[in-house]
C-alpha cells in the first residue's frame, strides 16, 4: 500500500528535523502507520532506525549496534560487545558530527519493559551525549499507556526534554478517497469497515466486492482481523473480560453513561474509569453537543466507539463468535443484510461528512473558519432535537447546521425545511449563540431533486453537498 495522507505530520517532522536539536515522541494504537510514517521521513536522510521486541537487554544492544555498524558502514561493529548504552549512542553521536541526523527507537516500551530504568538512561544519554550533536531523536510506540507514562508525563525522566509530539490518528476518508479508484459509495462503505486505518485498507482491495473481502479478512477464521481487538486491548495489558463487555454495550447503542452501567448491573461511578481508560487509548469517545461551553465537565456527555473495524467486529462478528468458530459465516451475512447500509454505514457516514466539511472548509470552498465541528442533540422542551453535523465559526460569528442523508434517491427540500425547524425551535442554540448567523447544509451521496436545488438557489446561506462536492446552483 502507498503511502497516503499525512501531509501535516510530514511538514512538522521536516520542521523539526530543521531545529538544531529535536525530541520527537510519536504514539498511536497498533497499525495505525507509526512506522510507516517514520520511514517515508527517513528517505534521503542519515538515519539509524532501530525497532526494539520483547528481548533480553544485551541482545537490543547487539541488534542496534548492527543497526549502527550497517549506517557508519563500520564492520567492526557488528560483531562489538557493548554493555552500556551510552557507548552505542556515542558512535551515533560521533557519526559525521557535521551531518544532521535521525535516531530512531521504534516500540521505544519494549525497552521499558526489559529495563525499567531506560527512560533515565535514554534522559542521561540526551542530556550528555546526543542533544548537541546534530542528532534528531524520535521515539515511537504503540502501546499508548505506556509510551503516556515513561515518556511524556511529568513523572517521567523524560519530561521536558521532547521539543514536539504527535499522537497519529487514522487517516482521513478525504485522504483515502482521493487516492482510490472506488465509487464515492464503496469508498464510505470501505471507510465505515476498515476506519482509515491503513493496516486494515491492505486487507480490502479496489474492485472486489466488500461482503467477500469482509468474509476473508474478518469472518474467516484464519482472517487476519478476526480476533484483532483482542490483541489490541491484550497488548495493553488489559483485563479483555471487563472492557469487552463495556464496548459490547455501547456497540448495542448504549451511549449514556447510565444505559451503560445498568446493562452491565454495575454502578455508574465504578464504570467511570474503565471509561477514562478506554478513552485515554482510543477505543472509546465521549462526545458533548457542540454547544457545551466546558465540554469536560458536562453531563449531556455520550460515549461511542471511536474506531469504525472495532465498532463493526463487536456488532457483527463478536455475538457470533460460536457460528464463526464452526465456519457458519450465513448468520451473520444475513445480519448484515439487514442493516449494514441503512444503519451502520448510515452512522458512520455522518463523520464522515463532518471530514469533508472539515475539508471543504480548509480549502476555502465553504466560507467558514469551524472553531469545532461536531454534532447537537438536546431532549428539550420542543422534543428530541439532533443535528448530524454542527460547527462554531467564533471568527466570524456563525453557526453551521448540517444533514447527512445515506439515501440511494436524491434528497428533497423537505430536509433542509425539517433542518431549519430544527434550528429555530431548539432554545439551546439560540442562548448559546443570539447573535450568530446560521448557515445550513444538506449531505448527499445520491444528488438532489431539482425542488432542493431550487430552494437552495433561492436561500444563500444553504450550502448542498453531493458526495465530496459543494453543488453550485447559482
Amino acid at each position: 500500500m502507498k503511502f497516503i495522507g499525512r501531509k501535516r505530520e510530514m511538514e512538522k517532522l521536516e520542521s523539526e528535523y530543521s531545529r538544531d536539536s529535536s525530541f520527537v515522541v510519536i504514539y498511536g494504537r497498533r497499525r495505525v502507520g507509526k512506522t510507516t510514517l517514520i520511514k517515508e521521513f527517513l528517505k534521503d536522510k542519515t538515519a539509524f532506525y532501530f525497532l526494539a521486541t520483547e528481548e533480553i537487554e544485551s541482545q537490543s544492544m547487539k541488534r542496534l549496534a548492527g543497526v549502527v555498524a550497517r549506517t557508519t558502514k563500520n564492520r567492526l561493529l557488528q560483531n562489538a560487545t557493548f554493555t552500556d548504552w551510552l557507548d552505542l549512542f556515542q558512535v551515533i553521536a560521533d557519526y559525521e558530527p557535521e551531518k544532521k541526523k535521525v535516531f530512531v527507537i521504534d516500540e521505544f516500551p519494549y525497552l521499558v519493559k526489559t529495563n525499567s530504568a531506560f527512560p533515565s538512561i535514554l534522559q542521561n544519554a540526551w542530556d550528555e551525549v546526543l542533544k548537541d550533536k546534530n542528532v534528531m531523536l524520535i521515539l515511537s510506540g504503540s502501546l499508548i499507556g505506556m509510551m503516556q507514562k515513561h515518556a511524556l508525563s511529568y513523572d517521567s525522566p523524560l519530561y521536558g526534554r521532547r521539543t514536539s509530539q504527535m499522537r497519529l490518528a487514522p487517516l482521513l476518508f478525504t485522504d483515502i478517497y482521493a487516492v482510490q479508484s472506488l465509487s464515492f459509495t464503496e469508498s464510505v462503505e470501505q471507510y465505515a469497515v476498515t476506519g482509515g486505518v491503513p493496516k486494515y485498507l491492505e486487507f480490502f482491495e479496489d474492485g472486489r466486492e466488500l461482503t467477500e473481502q469482509i468474509k476473508d479478512a474478518v469472518l474467516s477464521k484464519n482472517g487476519f482481523l478476526y480476533e484483532e481487538p483482542f490483541f489490541l486491548l491484550k497488548s495493553e495489558s488489559m483485563t479483555a473480560v471487563n472492557y469487552f463487555s463495556i464496548i459490547k454495550a455501547i456497540a448495542d447503542g448504549n451511549h449514556k453513561i447510565g444505559k451503560i452501567a445498568g446493562v452491565l448491573g454495575i454502578e455508574s461511578s465504578k464504570l467511570t474509569p474503565y471509561l477514562s481508560t478506554l478513552s485515554d487509548l482510543g477505543f472509546v469517545e465521549k462526545r458533548t453537543p457542540v454547544t457545551e461551553k466546558n465540554p469536560e465537565k458536562s453531563r449531556k456527555g455520550l460515549y461511542f466507539i471511536a474506531d469504525n473495524f472495532i465498532r463493526f467486529w463487536f456488532k457483527y462478528v463478536y455475538p457470533y463468535k460460536g457460528e464463526l468458530e464452526l465456519d457458519n459465516m450465513q448468520i451473520v451475512l444475513e445480519e448484515m443484510k439487514k442493516d449494514f447500509e441503512t444503519k451502520f454505514v448510515a452512522f458512520a457516514y455522518e463523520d464522515i461528512c463532518k471530514d469533508i466539511f472539515a475539508n471543504l472548509c480548509k480549502r476555502g470552498v465553504v466560507d467558514f473558519v469551524p472553531s469545532r465541528i461536531g454534532a447537537y442533540w438536546l431532549n428539550d422542551y420542543t422534543g428530541d432535537t439532533e443535528i448530524d453535523v454542527m460547527a462554531v465559526d467564533n471568527q466570524n460569528k456563525r453557526i453551521f447546521a448540517g444533514e447527512c442523508k445515506d439515501h440511494r434517491n436524491p434528497v428533497d427540500a423537505p430536509v433542509y425545511y425539517a433542518l431549519k425547524e430544527k434550528v429555530l425551535d431548539a432554545g439551546e442554540i439560540r442562548k448559546s449563540y443570539p447573535v450568530y448567523d446560521v448557515i445550513y447544509g444538506v449531505f448527499s451521496k445520491s444528488g438532489f431533486t431539482q425542488r432542493m436545488l431550487d430552494a437552495a438557489r433561492e436561500t444563500s446561506n444553504l450550502v448542498l453537498v453531493n458526495e465530496d462536492n459543494v453543488i453550485d446552483v447559482h
